[in-house]
Order: C-alpha cells, then sequence, then structure tokens
C-alpha cells in the first residue's frame, strides 16, 4: 500500500491507483469532467487538477496522475476553485451553451458543475461557432454545438463496444468528433446502434431522438457496468 495525504487526510492507495481513485475512496470531493468509471484516464478537460505540495506545487490531472509514497495533494483550495471555474468557463465559451435550449437541461454534468462551482456567469468571449446537427441515425443524434471534446464517447465505442466508430478530425476549434471519419452516423458501416456513446456523453451533444428533455436520462454509470460483467482471463 502508499501512503499519500490528500488535504491534509492520510489516505492509503494501492499501487498503480490514479490520484482520483484514492481521493474518491476517501470521500474527497474532486471535480470531473472527460474521466467516466469504466473507460482510461485522458486528462483532457482538467477540471480535475490538484495541486502536489512537495513537487514545487505543481498542477496534475487527478484522473491520470497515479499515486507515489509520500505525496502531499491539494485537491480542494481557493486557487483550484479558480482554475476550475475558469476553465469551465472557457468550455462554455468555445461553443454553444445555451441551457434553456438543451435537450439535456436539468440531466447535464456541465450544467451540474456551473453550479457546483458557482458559475453564473462567463467572462470571456464567446465564441458563437455555427457547427452541424447530424440526424441521419434511426434513433440518435449528435449537436456538435453542444460537444465539449471529452471523449467519453470515443472511448465507450472503442473500449466498451469495440466498434471505433467515433473518433476526432480537425484540429483546435476546428475539431469535431466525426463518425468513420466523416461520414454521416447514419450511414456509418460500423455503429452498431448501441446507445453506449450516447449513455456515456456527458452534455446534450449526443442524444436519443423522439425524447422530450425530460426524458433524456443518462445512465454513464452502464460503461462500468458492462466492463465489471464481462469475464476476465
Amino acid at each position: 500500500m502508499i501512503s499519500l495525504t490528500i488535504d491534509g487526510v492520510r489516505v492509503q492507495a494501492e499501487e498503480g491507483e490514479t490520484v482520483l481513485q484514492a481521493a474518491k475512496r476517501a470521500g474527497i470531493r474532486i471535480p470531473t469532467l472527460c474521466h467516466l468509471e469504466g473507460l482510461s484516464p485522458r486528462g483532457a478537460c482538467r477540471l480535475c487538477l490538484v495541486e502536489v505540495r512537495n513537487w514545487g506545487g505543481r498542477l496534475v490531472p487527478s484522473c491520470a496522475t497515479p499515486v507515489q509514497e509520500g505525496m502531499e495533494i491539494v485537491a480542494n483550495s481557493p486557487r483550484l476553485r479558480e482554475l476550475r471555474r475558469t476553465i469551465l468557463e472557457m468550455i462554455f465559451a468555445e461553443r454553444n451553451h445555451i441551457c434553456a435550449f438543451c435537450v439535456s437541461n436539468g440531466h447535464c454534468e456541465l450544467q451540474d458543475l456551473a453550479m457546483e462551482l458557482g458559475m453564473d456567469h462567463v467572462r470571456f468571449p464567446y465564441r458563437w461557432p455555427l457547427l452541424p446537427l447530424d440526424l441521419s441515425h434511426e434513433k440518435y443524434g449528435i449537436d456538435h454545438n453542444r460537444c465539449v471534446l471529452c471523449g467519453r464517447c470515443v472511448r465507450a465505442c472503442a473500449e466498451v463496444e469495440g466498434a471505433m466508430t467515433w473518433g476526432f478530425s480537425g484540429r483546435g476549434i476546428f475539431t469535431l468528433v466525426e463518425a468513420d471519419l466523416g461520414d454521416p452516423w447514419g450511414k456509418s458501416k460500423t455503429c452498431t446502434g448501441c446507445g453506449k456513446c450516447v449513455q456515456a456523453c456527458p452534455t446534450g451533444a449526443l442524444f436519443e431522438k423522439g425524447k422530450a428533455t425530460s426524458e433524456q436520462m443518462k445512465r454513464p454509470e452502464i460503461i462500468l457496468e458492462v466492463t465489471e460483467r464481462r469475464p476476465r482471463a
């Protein structure tokens, strides 16, 4: 076992675990967005940043940083709260996250994080990109305006379903999550229609067609349930 401290609390962790896993077991809350139990860590959103005091105050993503003996972690502080809020504001400003018009209003992890971190306005100019809406799939739709590029759908499709339908295209602010290298989702030859990507999506970017806003209840925990039920060699 590895010993470390998180917010002054002595925590025991197993070798290979991440700081986020150790904190969760100790009941210490660290906000996340791109992280999802059952999927590989990516450290893409940076909302789970923590400070390692005995590493010179270095900031690291807790979801992708393995625990080490003697680490002194600060998981919650005014500095970290302000950093997380700034990151969240930048995510909101990059695309068109207007909650009142979103199919996931009231059932959105991004919205929940804004409330948790006290983000009642955005201090950055909105980019307002005009991004496409793909409704070509029989059961599902994707609205790129709501996408936060967390990659949860990409990993769920590749790591859990094994279809590898989704991938990233473009660069910078022009990055999109697309099916089969840019084909309309409804014409995908690899998509199995399982819906795991939809359940993994934290926002209204991926949604079920024919359902009202109040019915757009997602179950991201299904990803972990599927992986835990599978036989292991």
